[in-house]
């Protein structure tokens, strides 16, 4: 199941269980993790964008060792709330993560996503060198904050839409 939907993801998923959260940016793709009981998304590794079989590999790794419920893949949406390319991008990427793992997705509206990551970034005083190798990951993890946050609340922070 893919859905834009917090409510209609909150109702497939059990009780706990680790979220994965993807950001897929256009060179690479962050990944992020919560805890079972989605308090605290925590980034993890960035990965250069190529052919999902690696991504699939990577991610499968982490689905084996903890008890993964499902993923939130952030949707690049321009400002006005229109979808280009980068959209249809994550959007395969949802279908892909589906077929691959038979687990629900969430797709995450991301915009601002990682300017709310390099500005986290400058305030720890990474270097530009050292933020370029971590934005996605730490972006990943601001869309995965920004689910589970709404997940915690039943959905009801947000717009009746959602």
């Amino acid at each position: 199941m893919i859905t834009e939907k917090v409510r209609e993801f909150d109702a497939v998923l059990p009780d706990g269980g680790v979220l994965i959260g993807i950001d897929p940016g256009t060179k690479t793709v962050g990944l992020a993790t919560c805890d079972a009981g989605w308090h605290f998304a925590t980034a993890g590794k960035t990965h250069p964008r190529g052919k999902f079989g690696a991504l699939r590999d990577v991610i499968a790794a982490t689905v084996r060792e903890r008890r993964v419920a499902g993923f939130v893949v952030g949707l690049p949406r321009n400002m006005d709330g229109s979808e280009g390319s980068r959209a249809q991008a994550s959007r395969a990427l949802a279908r892909n993560l589906v077929e691959a793992f038979g687990l629900p997705v969430l797709l995450w509206d991301e915009r601002l996503s990682t300017v709310g990551a390099e500005r986290a970034l400058i305030e720890q005083d990474f270097s530009r060198a050292r933020r370029a190798t971590r934005i996605d990951s730490h972006a990943a993890a601001i869309i995965l904050q920004g689910a589970i946050d709404a997940l915690g609340s039943g959905g009801f922070a947000f717009d009746e839409d959602r």
